[in-house]
């Protein structure tokens, strides 16, 4: 209702009446728990069912899907290899996504928990590499996603966290927090930043000055791809593109440049580190 945000959740539109939804396992209770609240109080007849004997495993990178597929059955990999981003096979028990949500291509897929095991171990003999998350973070940061929890929040707007392309304010359909965005615009926006001098990497709660006030990185890492420190930063709404601003790195003042994310895409170095 205060127009923040509440998870950064997948919903895959599978019939009329069959939604699935993947949200953050640290979020997961929370936001069952509001929705079948809100289901209560507009949709009494909606049934929302957690699936607990579910797991679902993300192959991800430039030869995933094709690694993915060799251990998956003919007819559904055939499938599989067929749709397009943002869509999914659903074939019974087992659920193929290409969502790509860490910023790279690949499939993500869902099947009964008793299952997993072998396919982990099918995963591996085909070549798929375990991943931690630590490279998961720099590559979707690389990618300019935000984080839950980090770069957004239940006390952050969307509009003040690069999310406005989610957000329908013009049309005359009501949906939970549009009163209090259209009562608060944004005096703040999410930024990336490329660290311009050596002597530090940039991190999360790092203080950034600017012409236009204080702003504080969200989320900051290495990038592995590009060989710089990279970073998402809130900062006011007047920063633009191609300013040089300062970030406090233990103790030091150090230059970077406001630039728009991504990053990377599809491997490819998006924005200029000179």
């Amino acid at each position: 209702e205060g127009g923040g945000v509440r998870d950064d959740l997948i919903v895959y539109f599978l019939r009329e009446d069959f939604f699935r939804l993947v949200v953050n396992a640290g979020t997961a209770d929370a936001d069952v728990a509001w929705l079948s609240s809100l289901r209560d109080a507009r949709a009494p007849r909606l049934a929302i069912r957690p699936r607990l004997d579910f797991a679902m495993i993300a192959v991800q990178g430039p030869n995933a899907r094709a690694k993915a597929a060799s251990v998956m059955p003919p007819e559904i990999a055939q499938r599989a290899l067929e749709i397009g981003p943002f869509f999914g096979v659903d074939a019974g028990s087992l659920f193929v996504a290409r969502t790509g949500y860490t910023g790279e291509d690949g499939f993500e897929i869902m099947l009964p928990a008793e299952h997993v095991v072998a396919l982990w171990e099918g995963l591996r003999i085909a070549g798929v590499a375990p991943c931690g998350l630590g490279a998961r973070d720099t590559l979707r940061l690389e990618a300019g996603m935000n984080l839950y929890g980090q770069d957004m929040d239940a006390r952050t707007s969307p509009l003040e966290s690069g999310l406005a392309w989610t957000v329908d304010l013009e049309s005359p359909r009501d949906f939970v927090g549009k009163a209090a965005l259209v009562a608060n615009p944004p005096v703040r926006q999410l930024v990336g930043l490329l660290l311009l001098d050596g002597g530090g990497v940039l991190r999360a709660h790092q203080a950034v000055r600017t012409a236009q006030g204080a702003g504080e990185i969200t989320s900051g890492t290495f990038s592995p791809t590009m060989s710089r420190s990279i970073a998402l930063a809130r900062v006011p709404a007047g920063v633009a593109t191609g300013d040089v601003v300062e970030v406090e790195v233990r103790d030091k003042l150090l230059r970077a440049r406001v630039v728009k994310p991504p990053f990377v895409r599809n491997g490819a170095v998006r924005v200029s580190v000179e």
